[in-house]
């Protein structure tokens, strides 16, 4: 794939900085978003149109209590039944949604809830979006961790009792390649059974050996399925390709991946229309590869470092729960996460209704875990954040909460024989 450069935010030139301002305001310098660089892999697929085409035609304005009410007497829920949730006219009847969605939970998932925890081993980015806080413009302290300081975090974390990780990385292939993401989950098996991903999106090959040096799954945030608003948000790099990054979950199925996550970052833009989107990504790749672990996550966006180019399209606390009830009562077996960008007390109240996984133990920095569980002094060793979170607990606090609501903790439930 084609190398695109770094830039170091710190000391920016003034043909860096006169780059940046073209990029920002001069549509034409920047690359077709929809045209693929040169190494990137074009698979075969139908999965991208069937879901843009349900996509275009989604008229939220349109349903009404009557629709609603039909969706949540049908004991299974079609594409038409989930628009109808998702829409303004489903706002009435959250207690009702939250109902159902608890018992499709219960009836797939028990009273159980899934612990991890992620570790960010790199920062460094080569595209310009300008809601990111590791984007290749931004003034922020850049640091990659080596193999004894991402092992050495690794111990840390696993100590805490931890038994999944998802291994995090800025998207730069120039500073975080193939290899040393690969050498990295070699390291996570000695101390984790579940090792995820969420790095920049690559071939099927490569995804293939990631898997043989011990990944399980893959998560990839397609940000806004909105290929408009996409185009204006992702300025530079490789990031920019929609296409290609669309087809990332497949890829790495393709590569032989045992499951992938699926997201939008809401409040880029109609989050409706993403969250119809993103449940749709699923829906038709879980009918393509049935086998596959499918899940979905559901941030929102977050302040970050230095920002001032993105104003969030609000998504209140009561549209995310209505999202996220949809979703459980449209993909009843579909994993959902819900991250420490939210307050304790949402998650404390979602996993009740349906989310099934949350991290514990958090940091979107680099290298600070041993800092922040040990307590020890790290100051000046550590690179900067890539958002704020909001949920701050260990995982023994967080632990301690699931139980005490009467929910069982699960750090992991996958054996290797």
């Amino acid at each position: 794939m084609e190398n695109q450069f770094f830039i170091d935010a710190e000391s920016l030139s003034e043909s860096a900085l006169a780059k940046k301002h073209q990029l920002e305001n001069d549509p034409s310098s920047r690359k077709d978003h929809m045209e693929y660089l040169p190494g990137m892999e074009v698979i075969e697929s139908d999965v991208r149109d069937k879901v843009m085409s349900q996509v275009n035609a989604f008229d939220y304005s349109g349903y009404t209590a009557k629709d609603v009410k039909t969706a949540l007497e049908h004991e299974t829920c079609s594409i038409e039944d989930f628009k109808a949730l998702l829409s303004p006219a489903a706002e009435p009847f959250l207690e009702q949604m939250a109902q159902r969605a608890r018992r499709e939970t219960s009836k797939h998932f028990g009273n159980t809830v899934y612990l991890f925890t992620p570790l960010y081993i790199a920062n460094y980015c080569e595209n310009y979006c300008v809601y990111c806080g590791f984007n290749c413009y931004n003034d922020i302290h850049r640091m990659k961790l080596s193999m004894e300081q991402i092992e050495k975090e690794m111990k840390v974390i696993a100590d805490s009792g931890m038994e999944e990780i998802l291994i995090l990385t800025g998207e730069s292939r120039g500073q975080s390649d193939v290899k040393y993401i690969g050498e990295a989950c070699r390291l996570a098996r000695k101390y984790f059974r579940m090792v995820g991903l969420e790095i920049y999106p690559v071939n099927t090959d490569e995804y293939r050996y990631l898997h043989e040096c011990g990944a399980d799954y893959v998560t990839v945030f397609q940000e806004t399925y909105d290929a408009d608003k996409y185009e204006t948000l992702h300025l530079l790099g490789h990031k920019r390709v929609w296409p290609y990054r669309f087809d990332a979950q497949e890829r790495a199925l393709r590569g032989g991946m045992r499951g992938v996550a699926f997201s939008a970052l809401l409040g880029l833009s109609d989050f409706r229309k993403d969250a119809l989107a993103s449940a749709l990504h699923v829906y038709f790749l879980q009918r393509k590869y049935p086998h596959a672990e499918m899940s979905l996550s559901c941030p929102r966006l977050r302040p970050i470092i230095n920002n001032d180019k993105i104003n969030p399209l609000d998504v209140h606390e009561k549209q995310l729960c209505q999202i996220i009830c949809a979703y459980r009562i449209f993909l009843p077996f579909v994993g959902i996460t819900v991250s420490s960008r939210e307050s304790a007390a949402f998650r404390n109240g979602i996993v009740k209704i349906a989310a099934t996984k949350v991290s514990a133990g958090v940091s979107t920095g680099i290298g600070d875990h041993e800092s922040k569980y040990n307590g020890t002094e790290s100051e000046g060793t550590q690179g900067d954040e890539q958002f704020e979170i909001d949920d701050n607990r260990s995982l023994d606090k967080m632990y301690r909460d699931i139980t005490g609501s009467g929910l069982q903790p699960v750090l992991n439930d996958y054996l290797y024989v």
